[in-house]
């Protein structure tokens, strides 16, 4: 990890680590590179983790304290559901509001995102490989507005020479569907709201991830491989709060990787309409907080009720919760909720991963998608 300030891309920029186990299994299998990216997260969380407690970040943003400038996330697809994670992180942990936006929406109608010329904001904008077309766009525009913001890539690339402060993570992914890197940005992000918020004991916490998910591997993924084997002909994903950005994720990750029809809602607006395609052949997952547990969790029976197949995380089950999942995953984490959103989607990354094997796909290589997407100006 890496703060560079006004230089040309990548230059002095550190040397990521490459993935060669998952270049080998590559050739060896479908889905093995994604499959094998996902269950090395507790070593890349390791790695980002050591790093920032290295950063100085008082020199790359201490400067932009969230309580003075209004932190706007920005990113496309998995960045922009990142984006949004990060931002419930700032406006909870510092009690400051910060916002998420899609790039696309900063430059096809800035009005609405920035609608003063003189608002004291500090964009952050996340790219996986710092090639996206629309995260670079507004880069430029933010660059001839005379704008500061912080860049947060992997790769870094053109986003590394745009911006004037910028975090590359040690982070290589070979998959097309972004999976550490988004675990690791989220990570970072939290880690940065913490700092601000002085609270240590979270930072901690986030320390406490990677041996937590180590353990829970072993135990889970064989059950998400198995549960995979049933055909579903829809499948959404409902959660509250922090979490509604991990479960949009989730059904992202379950599209891109079996090219399934999958959708995301609000836990308790599900009822509002959308609970009309429940049937047998209907997977409902939810991702349970604790903050509103008795609530989501009363939406969860009730579709199982209505016949849906169900996939439910929380960090602690209720017997009765459970009992109604056919598949639970219990995550048992002494560590505040908001610390945990990490852990949430993993399992998601998995289901997409097995569901798209189980139909003949290969997830490293998924329909219609690329690792990058760029557009013609």
């Amino acid at each position: 990890m890496k703060m560079i300030k006004n230089t040309e891309a990548d230059k002095g920029m550190p040397i990521s680590h490459s993935n060669h186990h998952a270049q080998n299994a590559a050739t060896m299998e479908p889905g093995a590179t994604t499959i094998h990216e996902i269950c090395s997260q507790p070593e890349v969380w390791s790695r980002c983790l050591e790093d920032l407690d290295r950063l100085d970040l008082s020199q790359l943003v201490g400067d932009r304290d969230p309580r003075s400038y209004e932190w706007l996330f920005v990113g496309c697809g998995t960045s922009y559901y990142l984006a949004q994670a990060a931002a419930a992180t700032f406006t909870i942990l510092v009690g400051a509001p910060a916002r998420a936006v899609p790039a696309s929406e900063f430059l096809l109608f800035p009005k609405l995102v920035v609608p003063s010329a003189d608002a004291a904001i500090f964009p952050v904008l996340i790219s996986r490989s710092g090639h996206t077309s629309e995260v670079l766009r507004v880069a430029e525009l933010l660059r001839e507005r005379g704008i500061e913001f912080l860049g947060l890539t992997c790769d870094g690339n053109e986003l590394s020479g745009l911006a004037s402060r910028i975090l590359k993570l040690p982070v290589t992914e070979e998959s097309t569907v972004m999976t550490s890197s988004f675990t690791s940005m989220l990570i970072t992000l939290q880690y940065i709201a913490a700092w601000f918020a002085k609270q240590e004991g979270f930072v901690k916490a986030l320390h406490s991830l990677p041996a937590s998910l180590a353990s829970l591997l072993p135990v889970y993924r064989p059950q998400i491989e198995q549960f995979a084997q049933q055909p579903f002909d829809d499948v959404t994903f409902l959660a509250q709060g922090a979490l509604y950005p991990i479960a949009s994720e989730t059904a992202l990750k379950v599209m891109e990787s079996s090219s399934s029809y999958a959708q995301f809602f609000h836990a308790m607006e599900f009822r509002h309409g959308p609970k009309s395609i429940v049937s047998k052949k209907v997977l409902v997952g939810s991702l349970l907080s604790e903050t509103g547990y008795k609530e989501e969790s009363a939406v969860l029976m009730e579709m199982k009720q209505l016949g849906a197949r169900t996939f439910a995380i929380a960090n602690h089950f209720t017997p009765e919760v459970s009992n109604s999942a056919d598949l639970a995953i219990e995550l048992a984490l002494p560590i505040p909720e908001l610390a945990r959103l990490a852990v949430y989607i993993v399992w998601g990354q998995l289901l997409g991963s097995y569901t798209g094997l189980r139909k003949g796909l290969n997830p490293d290589c998924p329909t219609n998608l690329s690792r990058v997407v760029t557009l013609a100006k």
